[in-house]
């Protein structure tokens, strides 16, 4: 069978070293994560494409679901994401894209997933993107790419995940999950990556939140804690995933970004990858007093401790004005 990316076994695969385990954020978001693996297996280097992560923002209700921008890859690694329509059975349109040497990425039911043993394997439903790198019908596996690893499943796993889909048509129940390719060398890969990193960042750095994204979580983390107090302490997992764990995971990969530039030339971003190392790991202490919070129903005082991420934020981006030659904000 061919695999879209050659020569990659799940029993040797060894992840990037912005998943290892003694990281404050091992792992960040389904859809970032895999991309940094891909990146990895292809042979580039994501902390080269990590300078989207300025233009985090609160959403009011949320952080920023961050994602690597499109464009950001092309520019840097010829990678190019397209959007696949499903309108046949799944396996059809995933096996013709890895035949053409392409990478699908598909949101799936993580309940199906081994790889997610002990979270949600076997014991709740989750969607989630995985990039597939091989199909066999014959068989029944999948091999894949999935948050900070490599994997492989088959059987009953199998027929859990692609089982509803057999024999549909067009129109037909159950609706088919959201589908994208990665087409490799789609363009040339950038000659110079740290210069057009360089360039990328600075483009993103003008069109940052206009306003303190932590300032705006710390405005309205009262009203977030009196809507917490009135759930389950279960509740707790999926508010910190697209709160905390979104916000500390984004600035630790920023200061990674800021420390990579650093060590290629680019003058006075120290500052800058301390403070945002002081975000991550804020968040990181928050999010386990929140979860004592939630345990015990109180919530008096975790407000405080947004303060110093708030300040570190503005720290951050002064310093990265002044090291980029950004003078003023985007209108």
């Amino acid at each position: 069978m061919k695999a879209a990316i050659a020569g990659l076994d799940p029993a040797a695969y060894r992840p990037h070293r912005l998943h290892d385990a003694e990281r404050r954020w091992p792992q960040t978001n389904c859809y970032v994560d895999l991309l940094i693996e891909v990146l990895h297996a292809t042979g580039h280097d994501p902390v080269a494409a990590l300078g989207f992560t300025v233009t985090q923002d609160f959403e009011g209700d949320q952080f920023t679901f961050f994602k690597f921008p499109t464009a950001d890859l092309q520019r840097l690694a010829g990678l190019d994401i397209q959007e696949l329509a499903i309108f046949d059975r799944l396996e059809t349109h995933l096996l013709a894209q890895i035949e053409r040497g392409r990478l699908p990425l598909v949101e799936l039911d993580a309940f199906y997933l081994p790889d997610t043993r002990g979270i949600t394997y076997r014991t709740g439903h989750s969607k989630t993107t995985v990039g597939v790198n091989l199909l066999d019908l014959r068989t029944k596996r999948m091999v894949y790419f999935h948050n900070d690893g490599f994997f492989a499943l088959e059987g009953e796993d199998y027929d859990g995940l692609f089982g509803q889909w057999d024999g549909a048509e067009a129109g037909a129940l159950p609706l088919f999950p959201y589908t994208e390719f990665v087409k490799f060398e789609a363009a040339p890969a950038a000659r110079d990556v740290v210069a057009t990193a360089r360039t990328l960042l600075s483009q993103h750095l003008s069109r940052r939140p206009k306003q303190n994204p932590l300032a705006a979580y710390a405005a309205v983390f009262g009203s977030h804690a009196e809507a917490l107090s009135r759930r389950s302490p279960e509740y707790f997992h999926t508010y910190s995933f697209n709160t905390l764990r979104q916000v500390g995971s984004n600035f630790e990969l920023l200061g990674d970004h800021l420390e990579w530039l650093g060590r290629n030339g680019q003058q006075g971003l120290e500052v800058a990858v301390e403070a945002a190392g002081r975000i991550a790991e804020g968040a990181k202490v928050m999010q386990f007093k929140l979860a004592r919070a939630m345990a015990r129903q109180r919530f008096e005082g975790l407000d405080t401790m947004l303060a110093p991420m708030v300040e570190a934020y503005d720290v951050v981006m002064t310093a990265l004005d002044a090291s980029m030659g950004v003078s003023a904000r985007a209108a």
